[in-house]
Formats: C-alpha cells, structure tokens, sequence
C-alpha cells in the first residue's frame, strides 16, 4: 500500500519510527530537578477546539498510548491490553470506533493530544501536579503503588527507604518515579538517581534490572506484579509511594468529553463511605487478566516465545497469509489486518449472515465447497481472489482510496457501495474519493435517501468503522513489525517504546 497517499481518517494514524534506546552515555550522577516545562516534552500549548461534538461527528475517539503488556499489545494479531480493553468499552457504549495512536520514541503525548492527533492519554498514566498544567485529567480508575524493583544479582534486598544508600536507581526524567525519589531527596533519604533516556519503557528497564545491567528501577506495583510472572531476577524492594490515582487525560477544553468518560468510570471504579475502592466486575476482570493471572502474557513475553521465531509475527496465520498474498500480488500486512477484523484469526467463525471461516467468505458467492471454506488457506485464498476482484475494479485510484473502496465492498457489496457513489454525485462531490462516499453511506441509514437507491437501506456505519478499523489495525501492525525488525537487530529490553506512567 502507498502511505504516500494517506488522507481522512488514516492522517492522524502514527507512523511512528521505533527505536531501542541506547544505554551508553547514561549519568549516574543525581540531577537537579526542574520545572513541569522543562521536564515535559510540549511544542503544542494551546488545545485545539475538539470536544465530544467533533468526536462523535468523525465517529472515532483516538487513544493515545504506548506498546506494553498493561496498556496496548497484539496476542495472536489481535489488538489487547487492560488500557486498550477499557476504553475500547467506553466507545462501545457511545458508539464510537477506538483508533490507537502509538507514541514513538521522539514524540510528546501532550502534543499529539493538544493538536488532535490523538484524544485521550490512556496508558496507566500517574495524576502529578505537573501533568495538570498540561492536560485535564478523569477522575480515576485505578490505584498504585510505587516500589524499588532491585537485581538479584546483586544479593541485597532493600525493606525500607532507608537501606536504599549506594544502590543507584534508574528512571526516566519525565516519569512520576523520577518526580517521587527527587522528593524523598530533599527529605533527606539517601537516593542516587540514574536517568536514563525517556524513549525506554518501564518493562525494558525492568528487563535491564533482572538481567543485571542496572541495580534498581522503580514500577508500579501492578506492572511489577505481571513482569515477574515472565521474568526472573527481580526483587521487590520498599514501597516509596502508595495510592497514586491512575487516570486518563485529555484536552483542558474538552468539558463534555471528560463528563462522559466520568460517567463511564464512576461506573467501575468508586470510593465507599469508608474511602475504600470499589471496582465493577469487568473491571476486576480486566484486573486479573492482566495484572494477577498473567498467562497470556507470560506466554506473548517469555523468553522462550519471543526468541522462537514469533517476535517478528503478527498472527498465528502470517505465513500462509503472506504466501497467498504474494500468489494475488497483494499487500499481506492488510489481508492480516482484515482477518483479525472478520475473524480474529478464527477459522471455525460463522457469521450472523452466513459467512465463514478466516476471512468470512458467503458460501453463495463461492464456487469452493462450504465445508472446505472451513479449512484456513483454502479460505484465506478465496478472500484474497475476491479482494483482488474489488481492488481491479478499483485499479483507476489512488492505493489509499482503492484500498477503502475495496474493503467497504468486502464489507456491504458492491451494489451499496455502488448507490453511495452515484448519491455522492448527486451532492456534487468526488464519487471517487472514501471520505464522500463515506458520508453517503452514513445517508443511506436514512429513509429520505435510501428509498430512492437501487440496494436500499443500508447500515452505513458499521462499512465505514470497518474501513477505518481496518486501515487503523493495518497502520499498527506496520509500526509494530518495524519495532520487531529494529529489536532483532538492537539492544532490547522487553518492548523499547515510550510509556507514559
């Protein structure tokens, strides 16, 4: 696919170059502390005018967020994480499509959200004085705790912050760790600071801390608890914060916005009289899925997974996919893309409509057996014949626009797609361009237009998120192989990707 050609909905997705972070050249010499504007990354400080209205009238709410186990990651292709997951169930309820906006290694959360590039901060993101002055915060979601994770290596365990002389703890500058051990500085307590690059995430340096290449980090006590279950050689030390708010953050003019996401998580997580946390069932299933179970993520980050051959993969199917792809002379990160969208890689899937398999083929407009649709190449090859077919007949445009055209007619057909062109015309605009069409589809939802259209009603905004859905996961999937390619070649911690905590 030419991402030369990328407008709409798809400008606002990252790209992002990623990168591991090097270690060299990292002080061990503790470090004045400075001012939120100076220890924060911002460019953007004005808020563009982009509340709920201008939200739900694009239909999409962009989650700005890192690659890690607790807040966005991909398991067998498909997209997870406690972040990821809990939002994803706030736009369910306002109908609204979640786009993931991954933050790369020179990039500021604060400007991607302040510009609109992004709407929300959701990657266990730390309420601290200087974040307020940036952004508006929810009110929160969860609690933690901060704790020193010491080395085995080095035989010594630290139980109160005042054993902590002589051992030298690294973290990032802009992190609420590094703001939390600058106070207990200048309350006196012995702490020697190591900062390290602000493009390091909290798993590689947890990674870098087990392996024995630093002496101490600092984690919130839920991300510790999940790295332990796939690394050894960390040792829990003293808690030197506890109950910090977990929030999301947003734009300081967004009022209804934040008014909506606090209705949402009142709903999950509250205070009882007593000021003791009460949580939803999801939410605690949300909990113990990420932070105390841990086996999938044990399984996607152990040593043995990520070093026998699955680091560089998206999904269970990517060989057979990319060998068929390339058999149409198709993009095989698409077709990827596609099936997590249809199926999530399930090649028992029957959908409410009758379509089956891996790529959600109709039997009816198949001539493969419906029994053998059921068996993942044969389908994965009868989806891509059938998505070459549409991708020809859309050979005369752009690849970004050829692309959405093709996928909203793998989506609704081509007789839908075909009565959103010719209303598109009839509103003298571009018939052959995805954003008018787009707005013709939603058109066809109503009795005023789709009683005069060839194929009737149609429900628009289910073709038009899929098309958006797709492109969002197509995008991902680029920046994450890329991340993959650089870890295979570089020094790797566990992920290398800006967090935000």
């Amino acid at each position: 696919m030419n991402k030369d050609h990328i407008t709409g909905v798809q400008k606002y997705i990252l790209l992002s170059g990623v990168g591991i972070a090097l270690l060299a050249g990292c002080s061990n010499e503790s470090v004045p502390e400075t001012s939120a504007e100076q220890s924060l990354p911002v460019t953007v400080n004005e808020p563009i005018q982009k509340d709920l209205a201008e939200i739900k009238q694009n239909g999409v709410l962009r989650m700005i967020t890192s690659y890690s186990s607790n807040s966005y990651f991909l398991y067998n292709g498909i997209q997870v994480g406690f972040e990821y997951e809990l939002l994803r169930e706030f736009t369910k309820e306002n109908d609204l499509a979640l786009e993931v906006v991954i933050v790369g290694p020179d990039e500021s959360p604060y400007d991607l959200l302040n510009s609109g590039e992004g709407d929300i901060i959701a990657a266990n993101y730390t309420i601290t004085p200087e974040r307020k002055q940036l952004v508006k915060f929810t009110r929160p979601y969860n609690l933690v705790d901060q704790l020193v994770v010491v080395s085995d290596d080095l035989g010594f365990y630290p139980e109160s912050i005042s054993e902590l002389e002589g051992l030298t703890i690294s973290v990032r500058r802009n992190s609420s760790y590094y703001v939390r051990l600058q106070e207990l500085k200048e309350e006196g307590f012995p702490i020697s600071i190591n900062v390290i690059p602000d493009d390091m995430d909290t798993e590689s340096v947890l990674f870098q801390v087990a392996n024995g290449t630093y002496e101490a980090t600092v984690a919130d006590n839920n991300m510790y608890d999940a790295a332990s279950k796939y690394m050894n050689g960390l040792v829990k030390g003293p808690l030197i914060a506890e109950g910090d708010s977990i929030a999301w953050a947003i734009r300081q003019n967004a009022p209804d916005l934040e008014h909506q996401l606090n209705r949402f998580l009142y709903k999950h997580f509250r205070f009882n009289e007593d000021g003791i946390p009460k949580r939803s069932a999801f939410l605690n299933i949300l909990r113990k899925k990420y932070f105390e179970s841990g086996n999938q993520i044990a399984d996607y980050f152990s040593p043995t997974y990520q070093q026998g051959g699955q680091a560089g993969t998206i999904s269970p199917y990517d060989e057979m996919i990319r060998q068929v792809a390339g058999e149409f002379e198709l993009d095989w990160v698409m077709m990827t893309a596609i099936a997590a969208q249809e199926s999530r890689f399930n090649p028992s899937s029957v959908s409410w409509a009758g379509a089956v398999g891996i790529m959600q083929v109709l039997p009816r407009y198949s001539e493969i057996s419906p029994d053998s649709l059921y068996i993942p190449e044969v389908n994965i090859r009868e989806g891509a014949k059938i998505l070459s077919e549409h991708l020809k007949h859309y050979s005369y445009m752009d690849s970004t626009n050829q692309w959405s055209f093709a996928l909203a007619t793998y989506n609704a057909g081509m007789g839908h797609v075909a009565d959103a062109r010719r209303l598109t015309i009839d509103h003298n605009k571009d018939p052959n361009e995805w954003e008018n069409v787009s707005e013709s589809l939603l058109k066809l939802m109503q009795r005023k237009y789709y009683q005069n259209a060839r194929y009737g009603f149609t429900r628009g905004i289910e073709t038009v998120r899929y098309v958006n859905e797709i492109m969002n996961r197509y995008n991902t999937y680029q920046t994450i192989l890329a991340y993959n390619e650089t870890k295979r070649t570089g020094n790797t911690g566990v992920f290398g990707l800006q967090t935000l905590n």
